[in-house]
């Protein structure tokens, strides 16, 4: 009943020529809403009805802003029209009590979560789902999710229309400053606020530079994302929420999302700068690419900013450089690492040099920024002129990838290892043992080469012909070495005495050499280690096919002479089979007996 009255009375009020009247009717509703005698719509589920006051406050506050601004600047009306001084005085404080009391009402509304689920999971940066399917190693390009997934900015139809209405009237009454700060204010944190929400927070220049590198690194990690979800998702949501809001006002919805997206994107900026303050090591290699992939992107953009664009694209540039010099500086340290690396200690058994590993891995990831990388040594030509780094004679596949400075890097990279395995192979005493860790280590490089697509394409089909023929020869040298005294104890030669009658105590002297060099070789070479097992199966099947036939040949020629010796077994003490099987355990990495045999 109450609620009627009070429409009765608004109704009744006379339109703009009765502006006091019209005054002192909003003073009294301001008073209602200020006592709580009314409440707004969403303070209450019984106040739905109360929209319709609400309307025609804002309604009323329209008229009496508009006839008061006109009789304020009207110098010919009649007095009957123009309103008394004290009266428009009255009429102004009146509507600074409206004023005041829309924006309390503006705050409260921004201020209340949004009536609409929360943001998908997979959207949220710190959750398990989200980061499971951005491995470190590749693009910082987050999986591209539905965009129809709802964002954390959402109000209902409802709200925004009362917002708009609320904006329309203070904006009508001269207050747009006001109603500006509201909505600039209250986005700003509610997008900080956001940010954070997702991992991201206000992480300060010092602390980032005392950050151990685990930490940065998913700090890194966590800002790619946000930069990608900012610039894909949420500008766009924030963009369209004050369209929503200020349709008639496209210069206040302009103003207010490029101040805000400008805030933010010197924010994200300042992050990357403070990253690359830090000190350059290789393993940062991987994050600082994504890093510049996410800068390459066009995040400014031209659509969402129109004033102060050319500011951040300076800042944003500026960034970039930054991240390519370091990138330059990180694979300059790589090379010098390689070259300046005196360990003295050899790699026990011949096994792939952990260096080799690390290099040829890092080579191998490095690639699949192969398109990145390229770009990044495109622009910092110039900027390692100075570097002494040894001169690559691959000139051939140079050639033919003379547009690529990432190709020369890799070529340079290559010759520093080269050369590195080679200084590590004379670490070993034992010749046969020096050949076989240089094949060992040559046949990683070239196997990880060829197993890589775009490693392969870089270094050029010669480049691994190249290193592939110097395996075949790092082979025979390691043959040599070990098995051509072996297989020269097995010859007949000299085993003759008095003519042509062979002698039966040579024959023994003969089997028992072959028995000794045999097991030296078998206790030591078992111990060696060749991971890669096609390697491992052509080694044992080239010593097969060396050791067995002349083994065989020479015991079938020669054991009749020891058959009436007691003891055979202390001279023939293996078959042909048996030095097949013990073959097998070559190149296996460990301590293996003399025990087995076929029976």
């Amino acid at each position: 009943m109450e609620m009627s009255s009070r429409k009765n009375e608004v109704e009744d009020v006379a339109p703009a020529d009765d502006v006091p009247a019209l005054a002192k009717h909003l003073e009294l509703m301001v008073d209602r809403y200020n006592s709580g005698r009314s409440k707004f719509v969403g303070e209450d589920e019984e106040a739905e009805e109360e929209d319709n006051s609400f309307l025609q406050f804002l309604d009323m506050v329209d008229r009496i802003s508009t006839a008061s601004s006109t009789s304020s600047t009207s110098s010919s009306s009649s007095s009957s029209s123009v309103i008394a001084s004290h009266e428009l005085d009255e009429i102004a404080l009146v509507l600074e009590k409206a004023m005041s009391l829309l924006e309390k009402r503006l705050s409260s509304l921004l201020h209340q979560d949004p009536k609409t689920k929360p943001p998908n999971k997979s959207l949220s940066f710190g959750s398990p789902s989200y980061l499971s399917a951005y491995p470190d190693t590749h693009s910082p390009r987050p999986p591209q999710h539905d965009h129809h997934v709802q964002d954390p900015f959402n109000f209902s139809p409802q709200k925004i229309s009362t917002l708009n209405k609320i904006a329309t009237a203070m904006i009508a009454a001269g207050y747009h400053i006001e109603c500006y700060l509201a909505f600039a204010n209250f986005r700003r944190t509610a997008f900080r606020t956001t940010l954070q929400k997702f991992g991201f927070g206000s992480t300060k220049m010092e602390d980032l530079y005392k950050m151990p590198w685990e930490s940065l690194g998913a700090e890194i990690a966590t800002w790619n994302q946000v930069v990608w979800h900012c610039t894909t998702v949420l500008f766009q949501s924030e963009r369209s929420l004050y369209e929503s809001i200020f349709p008639n006002h496209p210069s206040i919805s302009q103003n207010l999302f490029c101040d805000l997206a400008r805030q933010v994107i010197i924010h994200l900026l300042n992050f990357a700068h403070g990253a690359v303050l830090t000190k350059w090591t290789t393993e940062k290699l991987f994050k600082f690419l994504d890093m510049y992939e996410t800068l390459r992107e066009d995040i400014v953009g031209g659509s969402y900013l129109e004033s102060g664009a050319k500011e951040l694209v300076y800042e944003t540039d500026a960034a970039k450089d930054r991240i390519v010099e370091a990138i330059v500086a990180m694979f300059c340290d790589l090379k010098n690492s390689i070259k300046n690396d005196n360990e003295r200690i050899p790699v026990p058994n011949g096994a792939v040099h952990p260096l080799t590993r690390y290099v040829m891995n890092y080579l191998k990831y490095a690639c699949e920024y192969k398109d990145t990388l390229e770009e990044v040594f495109e622009q910092g030509k110039g900027r390692n002129e100075n570097e002494k780094c040894v001169e690559v004679d691959e000139v051939e596949d140079v050639e033919k990838q003379k547009n690529s400075g990432f190709a020369v890097q890799l070529m340079k990279i290559m010759e520093l290892l080269d050369a590195n395995v080679e200084r590590k192979s004379a670490l070993y005493k034992d010749e046969a043992l020096r050949y076989f860790f240089m094949m060992n280590n040559g046949r990683y490089i070239v196997q990880k080469v060829k197993g890589c697509e775009e490693l392969h394409e870089l270094m050029g089909d010669n480049w691994c012909r190249r290193r592939q023929s110097g395996l075949r020869l790092y082979h025979k040298c390691y043959q040599r070495e070990t098995w051509s005294k072996v297989v020269q104890c097995l010859k007949p030669e000299g085993l003759q005495v008095s003519g042509n009658k062979v002698s039966k105590q040579l024959v023994k002297e003969r089997f028992k050499c072959f028995n000794r060099m045999f097991e030296e070789i078998h206790k030591c070479q078992s111990c060696w280690l060749v991971s890669d097992p096609q390697l491992q199966s052509e080694l044992r099947v080239s010593v097969s096919a060396l050791v067995i036939p002349a083994y065989r040949s020479f015991v079938g020629r020669f054991k009749q002479y020891l058959e009436s010796t007691r003891h055979i077994d202390r001279y023939i003490k293996y078959n042909p089979d048996d030095i097949e099987l013990l073959i097998d355990d070559f190149f296996a990495g460990n301590s293996a007996s003399m025990s087995r045999r076929r029976t």
